[in-house]
């Protein structure tokens, strides 16, 4: 988000702040430092620290959706879909340091909130049961037109796929190593090309 408008640039380095510090561990005062601009200027756009949170949160799910979803409507095959979503996501979000510096913010939050927020930690587990079930919906798909053995388990391959996500994107945020990252989302391409039918 490039913008001139004070509320979006609120909102950019909230979001920056909320990925390398969390939500918790982020002060107004780091907000205000951030943004160049007031207490005045920041309670002229939101009421609360907790209303930034609900707007910080939609605009993560937006560049979360342009980020990884690009390019899939292009694709006619469910699992060649979810391929294309996995390098989506490796490489445009997970790398986007302009948006997401400290890594996956929706991790960050999870984490964080679990036990102290748990009201705003329900909304942001609300995006990774939709995500969940985009997975489950193209497995399910990509099993029904062959692309799968006819034995797989969609439901096992969805949260395998689903714990790797996570799991490459929390060693991501600590290491920051790319090397490691793409080895990490390369292993679950591997793994669910593994489990087409032999031809």
């Amino acid at each position: 988000m490039r913008s001139n408008n004070l509320k979006d640039i609120i909102i950019h380095e909230s979001l920056r702040l909320f990925s390398l510090k969390g939500f918790i561990s982020t002060s107004i005062t780091d907000i205000l430092q951030a943004a160049n601009t007031s207490k005045g200027g920041f309670y002229n756009h939101f009421a609360s620290k907790e209303e930034l949170f609900h707007e910080v949160l939609k605009e993560a799910q937006r560049i979360w959706r342009e980020k990884t979803l690009a390019g899939l409507d292009e694709i006619e095959s469910p699992t060649k879909k979810i391929v294309r979503f996995l390098e989506n996501y490796r490489d445009r979000y997970l790398k986007d340091d302009n948006n997401f510096p400290g890594g996956c913010i929706f991790v960050t939050f999870s984490v964080e909130l679990d036990d102290q927020l748990p009201h705003l930690c329900k909304e942001v587990n609300q995006g990774f049961i939709g995500l969940k079930a985009m997975l489950k919906r193209l497995l399910d798909e990509g099993k029904g037109k062959g692309e799968l053995n006819s034995d797989a388990s969609t439901s096992a391959i969805t949260e395998m796929l689903f714990a790797g996500m996570l799991g490459a994107s929390v060693i991501y945020g600590v290491n920051k190593s790319t090397e490691s990252l793409d080895n990490s989302i390369n292993t679950l391409i591997h793994y669910l090309q593994k489990l087409r039918p032999q031809m």
